[in-house]
């Protein structure tokens, strides 16, 4: 849990008045979140989730209120954001945004069962199949996962560290990234792009909810799958290879519940890279040039190849 700003039973009260949800009675941390302050809220209403953000502007919170407002619309398990009495979803304290959220039920779960592997994949589509047309407002002021967004993000680690081993990084970074083949027909939406069991709610034994999306974005649709498959099958035990038979499963339970394009079969592999080359821009200053972690990734995936990788994940010869 994180608790980054501390607010009084006063300040609680104050900021319930404008809400419809009952009067104040104690609050505690939740046990999840570790960039924003997230707190428990309980009033003779019953219980809501406090969100103050600690590092977002208000634009980029409306990407989020907006997004589980429709999500919610469409039925999808999330929690709701709740209005105030003015109908705004966004208030400010000490200058920085905060948003109530309905409570919901559920155990995060450290170790799910292959049974609740599968649940949170079918989510993940369902999300995807949900928002591949969604238009979000405020799009502009999320990270969106893109290769200029990635390729910005390395040059400026690299003049942070400003060291002769980070210009080095930075170029081979570039190499990389010119490498990838990403066509624009490639479908993009909201992907959640965290899938930690952290942010996952299970109620006996089914899914609940799905929680956080700080990190929520537009990209490509096969971002969250490839943390899917990272999650389930890379092997960090293994000297950083890829289990494939775990990660086939992941895909054949994937494209149950939303089918595949061509082209996203084909450039599966180059989002993965691009995932890669993403992770690689928060720790630059991790290792050196000539071995660290990212690298050894990528020159796993270099070494099988992008028509490889496509046989063996979906088992048919590149088209």
């Amino acid at each position: 849990m994180a608790i980054k700003t501390a607010f009084s039973e006063e300040e609680f009260i104050q900021i319930l008045s404008q809400y419809n949800v009952g009067e104040y009675i104690r609050s505690e941390p939740c046990a999840g979140g570790t960039v924003q302050t997230n707190i428990v809220l309980h009033t003779t209403r019953g219980a809501f989730v406090f969100r103050y953000y600690e590092n977002r502007k208000e634009s980029s919170v409306l990407f989020e209120v907006n997004l589980l407002s429709y999500l919610k619309e469409q039925h999808f398990p999330c929690p709701s954001p709740i209005s105030d009495k003015q109908g705004s979803y966004i208030g400010i304290h000490q200058l920085k945004p905060f948003v109530l959220f309905e409570f919901m039920d559920g155990q995060h779960i450290n170790n799910p069962t292959n049974y609740q592997r599968k649940q949170l994949i079918q989510k993940a589509a369902e999300l995807h199949n949900l928002t591949q047309h969604y238009s979000p407002v405020n799009r502009e002021e999320r990270l969106n996962y893109t290769v200029d967004v990635c390729r910005e993000l390395a040059q400026q680690a690299a003049r942070r560290i400003n060291t002769t081993d980070a210009e080095e990084k930075l170029c081979w970074h570039e190499q990389q990234l010119q490498q990838l083949q990403l066509p624009p027909s490639l479908p993009m939406g909201i992907c959640h792009a965290d899938f930690h069991f952290s942010n996952v709610l299970y109620l006996n034994d089914e899914f609940h909810a799905l929680l956080d999306f700080d990190d929520a974005n537009h990209t490509y649709l096969l971002f969250d799958l490839v943390g899917l498959i990272e999650s389930s099958a890379w092997r960090h035990d293994l000297d950083d290879t890829l289990d494939i038979t775990k990660a086939r499963q992941v895909v054949s339970e994937y494209t149950k519940h939303r089918a595949l394009q061509n082209s996203e079969e084909i450039h599966l592999f180059d989002v993965y890279k691009l995932s890669i080359l993403m992770d690689c821009v928060w720790y630059f200053d991790r290792g050196t040039t000539q071995n660290f972690y990212e690298k050894r990734k990528i020159d796993f995936l270099n070494a099988i190849g992008r028509e490889q990788f496509h046989n063996q994940l979906f088992g048919s010869d590149l088209m």
